[in-house]
């Protein structure tokens, strides 16, 4: 499934699903299955732990969450970099977003479901100036946590493929910020004012 002989990070809908079907093709060798709504520092210790009872045949450990939080993403990179012997990792999540860039980068990662398709966003990020900015802000002050998240990737997906925009590093790195302050559980209003100023149009002020 993987190219990664550590493993890899599923993305899919069906997540317990998915974990059965992982069990079954590891048979005769063990799995041990962690799923949780929100994967926490908690979840990580156990995780850790159950890597570290040893096996002389691979054990396969799946983590599946709608989200995981930052100290528990942290708290895993060590292990998931260097796994402990016949270990191996398999993560899988309903968004490929919900995993730190850093985390990504330690595994491979494939994507089940069909690519996502955005709407189209009641702004134009290359003419954007005040007005435009506090209109948006307007139009999404009460959002859940996957819907900012999701919110932020369809903003990237526009700038990136819609207008087609040269981004600079600094607002390729607000995206990735804004992602993690969501996480964090960071207001969203505030969030999505710091996405959008770096793209807000310089106010020339007349005399």
């Amino acid at each position: 499934m993987f190219a990664n002989e550590r493993g890899g990070i599923l993305i899919t809908k069906e997540m317990e699903e998915r974990a059965k079907a992982i069990e079954e093709a590891n048979h005769p060798f063990r799995c041990v299955t962690f799923l949780r709504d929100d994967f926490k520092i908690e979840d990580a210790k156990e995780v850790i732990a159950e890597a570290y009872k040893s096996e002389e045949n691979t054990k396969t450990l799946i983590l599946g969450a709608k989200s995981f939080t930052v100290p528990a993403q942290n708290a895993l990179l060590k292990i998931l970099e260097e796994p402990p012997r016949n270990i191996v990792f398999i993560l899988l999540a309903p968004n490929k977003s919900t995993f730190l860039p850093t985390v990504r980068s330690r595994l491979s990662l494939t994507q089940e479901h069909v690519e996502r398709t955005y709407n189209v966003l009641s702004i134009i990020l290359k003419n954007l100036d005040l007005s435009g900015l506090f209109t948006f802000l307007k139009e999404h002050d009460r959002l859940k946590k996957h819907e900012a998240k999701a919110l932020i990737e369809q903003l990237m997906h526009q700038a990136i493929y819609v207008e087609k925009l040269p981004l600079t590093e600094v607002q390729l790195e607000g995206f990735e910020k804004a992602l993690r302050l969501i996480e964090l559980n960071s207001r969203f209003q505030s969030v999505l004012v710091m996405v959008l100023m770096n793209f807000l149009k310089e106010v020339k002020h007349g005399r």
